[in-house]
């Protein structure tokens, strides 16, 4: 049997040391080759400026949230590496910090071609000792990321008391009893412990998150229904959100199996943006997707007009309980389904929650940048997740990049200008961001 390929997938919560920890991976001497995959959550892709390159491959993705992309580019990135397996021994995917890690370990269970040539070696969390009470009750990605580990890394201890470790360490092993904690500054683990973690445990995903192993879809609930020939209603009253995407496909049969094979067969039939219903009548043909306009104030019922008598699939994009929706005869009579199953919907992030970037070139007044960075971080710490970037500073032949987590903030000198004209890139990750006014401030500390 072919030797597969072990992966180490790095995750985090913003600023919880991720790219520090892979420099440190990357720099010393364990005689692997590593290939790389960095996932951006921008629309400016800086890490690889701050990665130490030392011969092995990087690959980055910046096209959003890699739990987001993870039936696309990822694979298609492990699938080019397959072809070129001889020139290294591991990967290491670094996801961004609003990553749920659940949808990335499952590509190496779900896709045959990955699980052939990649073994999952483990999920390494890093955590923020600083911050991390920020963030871990609110969050959902960060109570994945804690959930799904097979180590997690509690970093910055240096910034935290003794007893702030221990509680932090008590509330994490509430969150997850099987991974060990281990407290580093720096993420300064050792190398051994980082890369032979021993294999992902997939019981564990399954005890966290039953439905694991399926695909993500976007309904979360099907059922079959018996319908005889004519008008029926679908019955919706408020729910949490205005619209919800909804399907109809005929069927010949009522069970599981059906209700599974026709999920795989419409996903890739489901339109966005969905034809928005703005009448009440679902008209032929069937199989189209829409997306019901929802009233916040009062129950609908949209008329659904069946072409002929026969069993037939319903696919909603939230749980029916959840809008307390039913199909019902035209004469109000409530129709139950035969059969019926929940499943594993594409998850939503917090929309407060995005990136600010931008990059212009120019040569930045220290006192003045040095100024508004201070009264920015003061006045909006507790929005600013997580910034890095690099700048341009006047008389200084070398650029600077920074780096820092809501009130924490370093910078360091990289490498020479050189030919090269120097420029100014940056990103800010956090709640509410205002890029008009975060830019211009930024522009008016050029000289």
């Amino acid at each position: 049997m072919t030797t597969r390929i072990p992966v180490t997938v790095l995750t985090g919560f913003l600023g919880s040391g991720k790219t520090t920890l892979l420099n440190r991976i990357l720099h010393e001497n364990h005689g692997q080759r590593i290939a790389v995959i960095e996932n951006e959550f921008g629309e400016i892709g800086v890490d690889q400026d701050l990665v130490i390159n030392a011969n092995e491959e990087i690959f980055e993705m910046n096209n959003g949230c890699i739990c987001c992309t993870v039936r696309g580019d990822l694979i298609r990135i492990l699938g080019n590496l397959i072809e070129r397996k001889d020139k290294f021994d591991r990967v290491i995917l670094e996801t961004t910090g609003m990553a749920d890690p659940g949808p990335v370990a499952q590509t190496f269970f779900l896709d045959q071609n990955i699980k052939d040539a990649f073994i999952l070696d483990g999920i390494i969390t890093l955590v923020d000792a600083k911050h991390v009470h920020y963030h871990w009750h609110e969050s959902d990605e960060v109570q994945a990321q804690i959930a799904f580990a097979d180590l997690i890394l509690l970093n910055k201890i240096d910034l935290v008391s003794q007893d702030e470790q221990k509680e932090i360490t008590r509330e994490l092993q509430k969150m997850n009893k099987m991974a060990k904690v281990l407290p580093v500054q720096m993420g300064s683990a050792p190398l051994e412990t980082l890369l032979n973690i021993g294999g992902f445990d997939l019981d564990r995903a399954l005890e966290a998150n039953p439905q694991f192993l399926q695909p993500e879809y976007p309904f979360e609930w099907a059922g079959i229904y018996k319908l005889d020939k004519g008008r029926h209603q679908w019955h919706t009253e408020p729910g949490p959100d205005p619209e919800m995407s909804f399907t109809i496909e005929p069927c010949t049969r009522a069970d599981e199996e059906t209700l599974h094979r026709l999920a795989e067969a419409t996903f890739p039939r489901f339109a966005y943006p969905p034809e928005l219903l703005q009448a009440q009548q679902i008209a032929l043909p069937l199989q189209a997707h829409w997306a019901l306009d929802l009233s916040p104030t009062h129950a609908q019922h949209f008329v659904v007009d069946i072409p002929a008598s026969g069993y037939y699939a319903f696919f909603t994009q939230h749980r029916p309980d959840e809008f307390n929706a039913q199909l019902m005869t035209e004469t109000g009579t409530e129709i139950t389904p035969l059969v019926e199953l929940q499943f594993n919907g594409g998850h939503e992030h917090d929309e407060s929650i995005g990136s600010v970037a931008f990059e212009f070139p120019g040569l930045l007044d220290l006192h003045k940048f040095e100024t508004w960075l201070d009264f920015f971080l003061k006045t909006n710490s507790s929005n600013i997740f997580r910034m890095k970037g690099i700048v341009a500073i006047k008389d200084e032949p070398n650029r600077f990049i920074f780096q820092g987590v809501h009130m924490l903030f370093e910078a360091r000198e990289g490498k020479a200008w050189g030919d090269e004209k120097p420029f100014n890139r940056m990103v800010f990750i956090g709640r509410e961001l205002n890029k008009s006014l975060i830019e211009g401030a930024f522009r008016s500390c050029l000289l």
